[in-house]
């Protein structure tokens, strides 16, 4: 049982940076991997990264590999992605989300349990 909560989200132009938050409940963080989705207005769940339980593996898909960076700080119950070189096709809501243990498909949305509210990212040219 865990809640998540986003935020760093905002309106920026292109070029700029971000840093998202995602804020955790509970006393057993470590043991969830914790994956980033983004939804831009019209389309379908997208995957753009992951950080996996136990091993700290991380993964990017293939869109935002060399500009996101995804990081977890246990002690603070709390995971990052920090965003650079940000582009208009940024542009989306990202929704931070967690399932206990590892997992082998990390990029399947339907393989997460558990969801945070969304933090919308806009970026202007």
């Amino acid at each position: 049982q865990v809640q998540l909560v986003e935020s760093g989200g905002g309106l920026v132009q292109a070029g700029a940076s971000l840093r998202l938050a995602c804020a955790a409940s509970g006393r057993t963080f470590s043991r969830y991997t914790v994956g980033w989705f983004r939804q831009a207005l019209g389309k379908d769940t997208e995957f753009v990264s992951a950080v996996i339980a136990g091993t700290d593996g991380t993964y990017y898909a293939d869109s935002v590999k060399g500009r996101f960076t995804i990081s977890r700080d246990n002690a603070k119950n709390t995971v990052y992605l920090q965003i650079n070189s940000l582009k208009p096709e940024d542009t989306a809501v990202y929704y931070c989300s967690a399932a206990y243990g590892d997992l082998t498909y990390y990029s399947r949305s339907g393989n997460y349990g558990y969801w945070g509210q969304g933090t919308q990212v806009t970026v202007s040219s």
